[in-house]
């Protein structure tokens, strides 16, 4: 798919409200984002929290940015500048989308927060950008919400090379598409089959993580353990996400 220039009609965003939450479309049902609008850094969709799984393997960066590709109703944006202190690196093509996010969706103006208008697959795909997130979120959607806009190798290696010498990269998959199968494969190409998936949730969204850097090597024991830090420090479900993951161990070993 070439890259992306200027949005077409089923691009331009709408709203719906329901039960005090805020949604985020593109002109159908598909759910793009939600905030609600009490707690608004509260992550409400199950699989954004999921895509902070990263936090059981790495730290908050305090030099290096934490990458979003796509912005969706800057959920995780809205969390992050909440319980991080990391610069935040958010690249969303679509500016109508960023504009809505400042109007409807709390989005924060902050020198930590920094939005490119760019289409994904050119900006990952720029050597400038080689290192510069150690952690990248790639939640890359169109109006029907089905299979991601950007999924090649090619794709995936360049997000390899943004994460730097050690990274971890979330990637927001749905399950139940014809899209995930080769997904998967694309991601075990450019990350030499370093990746681990996370249950599929009710919806059917499933997320992968994927990682860079030395192999990591921890007993389902430590695993639990930092997961425990990461619960009481962020409010996630990390010990669920541990649990899911030790049955990967083997020879009481978990290998990422």
């Amino acid at each position: 798919m070439p890259p992306r220039s200027r949005p077409a009609a089923a691009d331009q965003p709408t709203l719906s409200e329901s039960d005090g939450i805020r949604y985020l479309h593109f002109g159908t049902e598909w759910i793009q984002g939600a905030m609600r609008i009490k707690a608004p850094a509260e992550l409400v969709l199950e699989y954004t929290t999921q895509m902070m799984a990263w936090l059981l393997f790495l730290d908050p960066p305090k030099d290096e940015a934490i990458g979003q590709l796509g912005l969706g109703a800057a959920s995780i944006t809205r969390f992050c500048m909440k319980h991080t202190r990391s610069p935040l690196t958010v690249v969303e093509w679509n500016s109508q989308v960023t504009a809505v996010c400042q109007m409807f969706f709390r989005l924060p103006t902050s020198s930590r927060l920094t939005v490119h208008h760019e289409d994904a697959g050119a900006w990952v795909a720029d050597p400038l950008n080689a290192g510069r997130c150690p952690v990248l979120m790639v939640d890359l959607y169109d109006a029907q919400a089905r299979g991601p806009v950007r999924d090649s190798v090619a794709f995936y290696r360049h997000c390899r090379r943004v994460l730097g010498e050690v990274g971890v990269l979330s990637v927001n998959l749905f399950g139940r598409h014809e899209s995930f199968e080769p997904n998967i494969e694309n991601l075990r190409q450019a990350f030499d089959d370093r990746i681990v998936l996370l249950p599929e949730i009710e919806e059917g969204n499933q997320i992968v993580l994927a990682f860079s850097g030395p192999p990591l090597a921890v007993t389902p024991a430590q695993l639990l353990e930092r997961a425990e830090v990461v619960e009481s420090k962020y409010g996630l479900p990390a010990r669920r996400w541990a649990r899911a993951l030790t049955r990967h161990a083997v020879d009481g070993m978990l290998h990422f």
